[in-house]
């Protein structure tokens, strides 16, 4: 019994089809009746093509084609002729799709004088349920025998020629008419293109190739066939099954029998289009290049002239992605009729015919920004600009290199890829393509057994003679590739064992081909086992049950990124990041989720059973997180699985048998392939115990069906549901291939507008939710869960998002970044309007107030040409794709980028003119839903620009507010400034005298982390007491605020002349901004005046309150080092700010501190640390010392060289500045917990604290050594502006 079950490479056959085969067969020719008609879908888009050169620009079909080439080559509508059976349940027959997919280019039409070689390609039907049909055609010309086509094609030549001759001097028209070809029917023979077709259920390739081929050999052989043809299509439609999992079948064609296999339940899917000719097409390289693109969700197209090609590659890539699967547009071969999806604002994978002689650079596509061009004749690919490369990629090729090789196949096919950021380069030679071309061929002829017998000889002269062996070794160990010879040897020693067990060349080369697919699959599947073995662990199961889930999947989240991006290795981590972020990857999850209510998916079942059988064997546990590559360890028991099927048949069909036919029926014509007794083959065979069975087994499904549906939800909310949970473009996997009316194009585009929407509103709720979960762990709730590599990822996507959504409904397209050219249309005109309105300029922003905080600084105008300005500045950017994500990210950064799109969309009449009327731009509600999701993004900040673009010269504003009413407003001395950032420092920078505010231009600094501010003493007026510093990035607009509160000035505070000042990011009012929502927390800043006035006054901080922030202190620090090191942000703040070490250790020295003296200069802690040391320093010189344990003696020793060499700096900081400096140091070289009891013990402390004071009481001492204690774990270093000066 052949059971039904799914397991084809993409999908089971439908559940209420029988388990035949194949479905369908079919005849596509034409039509003698109706005659000759143009195809007037091609004509549709040549009246197009005339208004738009941006819709058809496609060297397929240019404009006035049909009517400058000559009528052979014109092109001409194809009808399906008969099919059988009429119609199979569970899998309608489509008769536009079919004809069209057969018959991609129409008919086309040859005299004697052409090559009419048969022609095979295959085909897929995409179902809005995600499930396919595959077809394979055999295309042959037949002879013209209706003398009206005949007549009618003359007629045509006749037309052409005569305009030919109206519109060209009759010396050049002589000369074209006879290199076009011409056609006269009293003298030439016409032939005109027939296509037989079987439809099936599984991708049975190289079994309906020979089906197909060995049918129309019947029809052209000089001897009759042993049956009538309908006994042969009868038995492949009605009484050849499908082989059950993991089984062989063997059935008869017209001449010889045919064996195809099926995979196991736990082997890869089937697949039986030959990975080894995508490979040598392409080359290892750029195939892999092409399969991370697909994983990443790029637009990908496939260029050929050959629809097999074409079809090969496609179905190739989607092969290699198991366990996941393609969830978008999917049509490896275009018809012309279908050239406007190119413009879909989604991801694609597609097929382009390329016509004979044409070049790239003549095909101009809608939208490039993300695209993924494959020119597989020409071997090359071009690629997009920016995307991480998929894990261990050089070890990778180098094993998939070994596979093929192993095989006799050449890995070094291929030019390399080209980016479009290059489009200088050019592809592989000719000539050099010929050789390689030619060198295919010749290891082909090897492996079948047909190389001739000079190049056995050159083999054999090769493999006897020792000096070429050695000149082959050497050429080999210097890095060239002896391909031809390598290739040669190893198709001869195929050769060598082929023939065995009396198997045809043909048959051999089959279990070769099977061999070669699956162990280049399983080298596929074995990385993604590696990378997700564990994937399991992070899937989040929060429903209940399956009603809810579908409910509520949008709300839900299913995975656990950042647990498991925190799981992997380091190298692997910019792919993953982007790839989880996939709706392929979704999908699997949502299917894994979905297997605890419903039967495990196909390919997630075989999956989750290689995960656990490598678990079995232990393969993952030693090597997790490491980035060591492991090779695939099941490529001999895989092939053998193979070849033990193959060579020992589980079945065969019942042979093609004569059929219930009137004596005179079933004849034909030699040559030509006739019309077939439509009787004998509509309906299957009554008595055939199979049959039976399957009906039986029918009947009994429809009865579970039936009950399971009164059990479950109901399945037509069920499919609503499902339709909605899995997202973007699912349904639109296949455009409809058969009415095209306007209708029908709009409502599609209306699908891409409705997904492009739905797309920005899940991306920014993402990032939104992601950011600002990061935010609130910092504020110290719950968990961190996003990296800024994860950041990274969805502002990457974010731009691919606005570059499709500005590409959908282009009517002229100009560069490869759409967004970029409509900036630059926006730039030209404003700039034109600026120059006519040069006398009285007006400003269409309205200028941001600033608050008092930063009064001293002018306002920053909001300007969106402005920011271009910035970003065409930028040398290091080279291409419009660059520059939009540039001006993205800064607009982001500054909070502008809702703001700034709705001003570039505001400009209506601009908008009319660059985009069609269906395009998403001028969807008037969509567009501002569209706008209002990009502004919630302004509720967090963003440092996508700073972080990036680290090397480019950014002019910064510094502003010195000094407090006036306690001194002057000028000094006499010459101030100086110093800027820091995570990035660097900008070097010391003088101030002109009685100018508070200048402008530098610098690197980028990244975020600004501290200011130093001092000057030099000099004249009358030397004290300065100072409020803050302030300084602004001019290009993001980020303020940055220093507080001092503190004098600069010998004899006043602390006598310090220089201070370290701590930053704080400026957050913009409410009111100044609307729409800026809610703000990320200020960093720590400096210590102000008011928190050192109250350390001395009444309101002293309790002991509790005092230990309690150290401990805070501490516990920032190591909370800072457990941080990934890209997002720790500045160590300075943690132990310098507001709540930092410095701070709280003050706090506890100043406790009990006996410095309010009365008519006395107010005493400072660094004057205790100063006395202790000059104890220590004259108990030692007297020998106290020497009694002490050496340890003791060391530290004593240490602390006064550390107060010494900050004593006898150049600098001149004050003596605040000088503890902070001693703490700094003390826990950067883990010496405070040492220093400690030193300074306890030490008799000046009875004198300078009361009896109260911490300092005092061994408890809070030794807890506090214990606390300190544990930063000795960590490398703490301190930013330069901290220890200049210093050399210890």
């Amino acid at each position: 019994m052949w059971p039904c079950v799914g397991g084809g490479g993409h999908s089971a056959v439908s559940g209420s089809a029988p388990c035949r085969f194949a479905h369908y067969f079919v005849i596509c020719g034409i039509d003698t009746d109706t005659g000759l008609e143009p195809d007037e879908y091609l004509y549709l888009h040549l009246e197009k093509c005339k208004y738009s050169s941006h819709l058809f620009p496609y060297p397929l079909i240019c404009p006035g084609e049909n009517f400058e080439q000559s009528p052979l080559k014109r092109t001409f509508k194809s009808k399906v002729l008969a099919r059988y059976p009429e119609n199979v349940s569970g899998n309608p027959f489509d008769q536009d799709a079919v004809n069209m997919l057969c018959m991609p280019k129409g008919l086309s039409f040859r005299t004697q004088a052409d090559q009419r070689r048969p022609q095979f390609h295959s085909f897929i039907i995409t179902k809005e349920d995600g499930s396919r049909t595959y077809g394979f055609v055999h295309t042959f010309y037949e002879e013209v025998t209706s003398p009206q086509i005949c007549s009618a094609m003359q007629t045509l030549y006749q037309m052409h020629n005569a305009e030919h001759a109206s519109a060209n001097p009759p010396s050049s028209s002589s000369s074209s008419s006879s290199s076009t070809g011409s056609y006269d029917s009293s003298r030439d023979t016409l032939y005109v293109s027939k296509a037989l077709c079987l439809i099936t259920p599984m991708p049975f390739m190289h079994a309906c190739r020979r089906f197909l081929s060995q049918l129309h050999r019947a029809v052209t052989a000089a001897t009759a066939p042993p049956l009538p043809l309908e006994s042969y299509v009868h038995n492949i439609l009605y009484e050849v099954p499908l082989p059950a999992p993991g089984r062989s079948l063997k059935f008869h064609g017209v001449y010889e029998p045919i064996v195809c296999q099926r995979p196991g339940l736990g082997e890869l899917p089937l697949a039986d289009f030959s990975l080894a000719e995508a490979f040598s097409l392409l080359g290892v390289e750029n195939l892999v290049q092409v399969f991370n693109c697909t994983l990443l969700e790029m637009q990908i197209l496939l260029y050929s002239q050959d629809y097999q090609r074409l079809m090969t590659v496609a179905e190739g890539l989607t092969t290699l992605l198991f366990p996941f699967q393609w969830q978008h547009v999917y049509v490896p071969i275009l018809p012309a009729s279908l050239l406007h999806f190119l413009d879909a604002p989604v991801p694609y994978l597609m097929g382009l015919q390329s016509k004979e002689g044409t070049d790239r650079s003549k095909l101009d596509l809608p939208q490039e920004a993300n695209l993924c061009f494959v020119d597989i004749d020409n071997h090359y690919i071009e690629l997009p600009e920016d995307f991480p490369q998929f894990p261990n990629k050089t070890e990778f090729i180098q094993e998939l290199s070994e596979v093929l090789l192993s095989f006799g196949i050449s890995a070094k096919a291929g030019a390399p890829p080209r980016t479009h950021s290059s489009p200088g380069s050019t592809p592989s030679t000719p000539n050099r393509e010929h050789k390689t071309v030619a060198l295919r061929q010749l290891v082909d002829d090897g492996r079948n057994g047909n190389l001739a017998g000079e190049e056995l000889t050159v083999l054999e002269l090769l493999q006897g003679n020792a000096t070429l062996e050695r000149l082959q070794a050497l050429t080999k160990r210097t890095g060239v590739m002896v391909a031809h010879v390598d290739a040669l040897r190893a198709g001869v020693k195929a050769q060598g064992t082929e023939g065995q067990g009396n198997r045809t060349a043909a048959e051999e080369e089959e279990i070769r081909n099977a061999k070669l697919n699956v162990q280049l699959r399983e080298v596929f599947a074995s990385r993604f086992i590696t990378m997700f073995a564990d994937y399991e662990s992070f899937v989040i199961q929060s429903a209940p049950d399956l009603e809810s889930w579908l409910t509520n999947r949008e709300q839900m989240h299913n995975f656990d990124k950042a647990s498991f991006l925190s799981d992997q290795p380091e190298p692997y981590l910019p792919f993953l990041s982007h790839f989880i972020e996939t709706q392929m990857f979704a999908t699997f999850i949502d299917n894994k989720i979905m297997s605890q209510w419903e039967e495990k998916e196909l390919l997630l079942r075989v999956f989750d059973a290689r995960i656990d059988k490598a678990r079995l064997y232990n393969v993952r546990a030693p090597s997790l997180r490491s980035s060591n590559y492991q090779r695939c360890s099941v490529l001999k028991e895989s092939a053998q699985a193979i070849e033990q099927r193959l060579m020992k048949i589980d079945h065969t069909a019942i042979h093609p048998h004569l059929l219930d036919m009137k004596i005179g029926q079933g004849k034909y014509v030699q040559g030509f392939f006739p019309k077939l007794q439509a009787d004998v083959l509509n309906t299957g065979p009554s008595n055939n115990k199979w049959s039976h069975r399957t009906a039986s087994a029918q009947r009994r499904k429809d009865r579970l069906r039936q009950k399971t549906e009164h059990l479950n939800l109901d399945n037509d909310l069920k499919e609503k549901y499902m339709q909605e949970a899995r997202s973007l473009g699912k349904n639109l996997r296949q455009p409809k291939l058969s009415d095209l009316s306007p209708a029908v194009i709009a409502q599609t585009n209306w699908k891409f507008v409705e997904g492009l929407l739905k797309e920005c509103r899940m991306k920014t709720k993402r990032m939104l939710v992601e950011k600002m979960g990061r935010e609130a762990v910092e504020l110290g709730h719950g968990e961190a869960n996003i990296t800024g590599l994860e950041e990274n990822t969805l502002i990457a996507s974010l731009c691919d998002l606005l570059e499709r959504i500005w590409s959908h409904g282009l009517q002229v397209k100009q560069g490869k970044s759409a967004l970029w050219s409509h900036l630059l249309h926006y730039q030209a005109r404003e700039e034109k309007l600026e120059q006519q309105q040069a006398d009285s300029p007006v400003s269409y922003v309205p200028e941001r107030r600033k608050s008092d905080s930063s009064i001293s600084l002018p306002s920053l105008h909001i300007s969106l040409i402005q920011d271009m300005r910035h970003i065409q500045s930028m040398s290091e950017i080279k291409t419009d794709v660059g520059r939009a994500r540039a001006w993205i990210r800064l607009s982001l950064e500054k909070k502008l980028l809702s703001q700034h799109l709705k001003q570039l969309l505001s400009r209506q009449a601009l908008t009319k003119k660059l985009y069609k009327r269906y395009a998403f731009l001028r969807c008037e509600e969509e567009k501002e839903q569209f706008l209002f999701h990009l502004l919630s993004l302004n509720a967090v900040d963003y440092f996508c620009f700073t972080s990036v673009f680290t090397t480019i010269m950014i002019p910064y504003r510094v502003v010195i507010i000094p407090i006036k009413k306690l001194s002057n407003a000028m000094t006499t001395s010459n101030p100086w400034v110093c800027v820091s950032g995570e990035l660097g420092d900008s070097g010391i920078m003088q101030i002109p005298k009685n100018v508070l505010e200048m402008t530098f231009d610098c690197q980028n600094l990244g975020k600004l982390t501290t200011v130093q501010l001092g000057h030099d003493n000099a004249g009358l007026l030397a004290k300065w007491l100072v409020d803050c510093v302030v300084v602004r990035n001019e290009i993001t607009g980020h303020t940055y605020r220093f507080p001092c509160g503190q004098w600069l000035g010998k004899g006043v505070g602390d006598g310090s002349l220089e201070r370290v000042l701590i930053g704080e990011l400026v957050v913009p009012n409410a009111e100044e901004d609307s729409g800026r929502g809610c703000w990320t927390p200020p960093l720590q800043r400096s210590p102000t005046q008011a928190r050192r006035i109250s350390i001395t006054s009444l309101s002293e901080p309790t002991s509790g309150q005092i230990q309690e922030a150290i401990g805070e202190a501490v516990n920032n620090i190591v909370k800072h080092f457990h941080k990934p090191e890209k997002e720790r942000g500045s160590l300075t703040v943690l132990l310098c700010g507001e709540n930092g070490l410095v701070a709280a250790l003050e706090q506890f020295f100043h406790h009990g501190f006996k410095s309010a003296r009365l008519f006395q200069k107010t005493v400072f802690v660094w004057d205790f640390v100063e006395k202790a040391v000059a104890y220590m320093e004259s108990a030692d010189q007297m020998g106290d010392l020497q009694e002490t344990a050496e340890p003791l003696g060391m530290t004593c020793q240490s602390v006064c060289r550390y107060v010494n060499a900050i004593n006898s700096t150049s600098r001149n900081i004050g003596k605040d500045g000088k503890f902070q400096l001693l703490v700094c140091l003390g826990a950067r070289d883990r010496l405070l917990p040492q220093w400690l009891p030193l300074l306890v013990e030490c008799p000046v402390i009875l004198r300078m604290y009361e009896d109260t004071a911490l300092l005092r009481d061994r408890t809070p001492v030794n807890t506090l050594i214990g606390v300190l204690e544990t930063l000795h774990d960590f490398p703490i270093t301190l930013e330069s502006s901290l220890v200049k000066g210093i050399d210890l």
